[in-house]
C-alpha cells in the first residue's frame, strides 16, 4: 500500500477490515508480510488474516517471466465447516487464523505451527513441550493464557518444544483427555470467564494442542483469584500495581464504548477509518523512541533505597516504585546497567542524535541498548528487540 505510516496503521487496524492480500504468504522469516501483521508489532497490535491470490492477468504462467502468474498459480486454502458462503464469512469474521494457509498442490502442506516455532516465542505466541501438573508445567500454561488475555491475545502450542530443530513430542495416546484437562484448568482457574479455543492440530505428523486466546475485554484476568499475569515480549510475568491500574482503566474504557451496530448482511457497507487516526504524529517518526524495550523515566531516593519509574516502550505505560529487588528480568537488567555500567557517550556508536550502546544475543533473540540525544540530556532504551526498530533506529543497527 502506497500510504504514509499513520494512514497504513489506520486502515489495517480498522475493525471492519478482516484480511489483507499479500504476495509472500509462503515466505518465512522476520521480513515476511504475515509476520508483520501477526500481532507482535507494537504499531500493529491487531492481528490480521493474510491471504494470497494469483493476481493474474493471463490464463497460464508466463514461461519467460515466472512472476507473471496464471489463473490458480497462487491460491489460499480455507478450512470450512461446510461448503457455503456463510461458512466462508464465518472464517474471515473469526479469529482462528489456522483456518487459512497458502495452498501447495504437490509439495507438503504449509505447516503454520512449524513456521511459528521458527519465529520463536514473542508477545503473542509461546510453546510448551510438557503439560503435566507435576513440575508446574500446567500452571505455566494457565499463567500464559492469563497473560495473553491481559495483553494482546495470542496462541499457545502444547506438546511442542520451543526449539524448531527438535521434533514435536505430541500429546501421547490420549490427546482428547489432555484437551479436556486444559479446558477444565482454564475454565476453573481463570476469572472472569474467558472464551478460549482448545483444539488438536497436526505438525510434522504429530497431534499437538493449540490454545487460541483472545485479547480480553474484562481485564484484569486472574489465576486462582489472586495472581494477575502480563505478557512482556517473550516472557510471562506477574503484573505490578501500576500495570493492574492500567488494565482496569482499559476495561472501563471498553465498557464505555458504544457497541457496533449489527450489520444487516455480510455485505453491509464499510465505514471509513476515523480521521483522528490518520493525523501525522507531532514529530517525525525517525525521532520517536523505539517501540519495544524499557526506559528508566525517573529515580527517587527514599531512606537509602532507589525507587525507579520504568516506561514500557511498547505501550508507554509508566510503572512506579520499582526497586532492584522487585524488578522483573528486563527491568532488573536496566537498573543494574544504570547502577553498575553507566553509559559513556564516547563509546556510543552515533548516527546523528541516535546511538548504539550495546548489542547482546539471547538465544535466537537479539536485544539492543540504544541512546537518543534530546537537547543536553540522553535517553537510554534498554532491551530493544528488532520488532521495535524503525526509521533511524533501523539504519543505526543495520550499519
Amino acid at each position: 500500500m502506497r500510504f504514509g505510516g499513520q494512514t497504513r496503521i489506520a486502515f489495517t487496524q480498522d475493525e471492519n477490515l478482516h484480511a489483507l492480500e499479500v504476495t509472500d504468504l509462503d515466505r518465512q522469516g522476520k521480513n515476511a508480510t504475515a509476520r508483520f501483521f501477526d500481532g507482535s508489532k507494537p504499531e500493529y497490535p491487531r492481528r490480521m488474516r493474510c491471504i494470497q491470490g494469483s493476481d493474474s492477468h493471463r490464463l497460464t504462467r508466463d514461461p519467460h517471466n515466472p512472476k507473471n502468474l496464471g489463473l490458480g498459480d497462487r491460491v489460499t486454502e480455507v478450512l470450512l465447516s461446510e461448503l457455503s458462503f456463510e461458512a466462508l464469512y464465518a472464517v474471515f469474521n473469526g479469529d482462528d487464523f489456522a483456518c487459512t494457509r497458502p495452498y501447495r498442490a504437490e509439495a507438503r502442506p504449509f505447516d503454520y505451527i512449524q513456521a511459528a516455532r521458527e519465529e520463536g516465542p514473542n508477545i503473542v505466541q509461546d510453546f510448551h513441550q510438557h503439560y503435566s501438573k507435576r513440575g508446574g508445567f500446567l500452571d505455566a500454561i494457565v499463567a500464559d493464557v492469563c497473560a495473553f488475555a491481559n495483553t494482546n491475545g495470542g496462541a499457545l502450542y502444547i506438546g511442542v518444544p520451543e526449539d524448531p530443530r527438535k521434533p514435536p513430542t505430541g500429546l501421547g495416546n490420549a490427546p482428547t483427555r489432555i484437551l479436556n484437562q486444559l479446558r477444565s484448568e482454564i475454565e476453573t482457574r481463570i476469572t472472569p470467564a474467558l472464551a478460549v479455543t482448545v483444539d488438536l492440530q497436526d505438525t510434522l505428523g504429530m497431534k499437538v494442542a493449540r490454545i487460541a486466546v483472545p485479547r480480553g475485554a474484562e481485564t484484569p484476568y486472574t489465576v486462582d483469584d489472586s495472581k494477575i499475569f502480563l505478557r512482556s515480549e517473550a516472557e510471562t510475568t506477574l503484573a505490578v500495581r501500576d500495570e493492574i491500574v492500567a488494565m482496569v482503566k482499559r476495561s472501563l474504557e471498553y465498557e464505555g464504548q458504544a457497541p457496533p451496530a449489527p450489520a444487516s448482511s455480510p455485505l453491509a457497507p464499510v465505514s471509513a477509518p476515523s480521521t483522528d487516526l490518520l493525523q501525522p504524529p507531532s514529530i517525525p517518526d525517525t525521532l520517536l523512541p523505539p517501540r519495544t524495550g524499557v526506559e528508566i523515566a525517573d529515580i527517587e531516593l527514599r531512606r537509602g533505597t532507589r525507587y525507579y519509574t520504568m516506561r514500557d516502550l511498547r505501550n508507554g505505560n509508566l510503572v512506579k516504585n520499582v526497586t532492584l529487588r522487585s524488578a522483573r528480568h528486563l527491568w532488573r537488567y536496566a537498573i543494574e546497567e544504570n547502577e553498575k555500567n553507566p553509559i559513556n557517550p564516547a563509546q556510543v556508536r552515533w548516527l546523528g542524535d541516535v546511538g548504539l550502546w550495546k548489542r547482546r544475543a539471547h538465544g535466537s533473540l537479539t536485544r539492543f541498548d540504544l541512546v537518543q540525544r534530546t537537547g543536553d540530556s540522553l535517553r537510554i532504551y534498554y532491551g530493544v528487540t528488532e520488532e521495535g526498530l524503525h526509521g533511524l533506529w533501523n539504519a543505526l543497527v543495520g550499519e
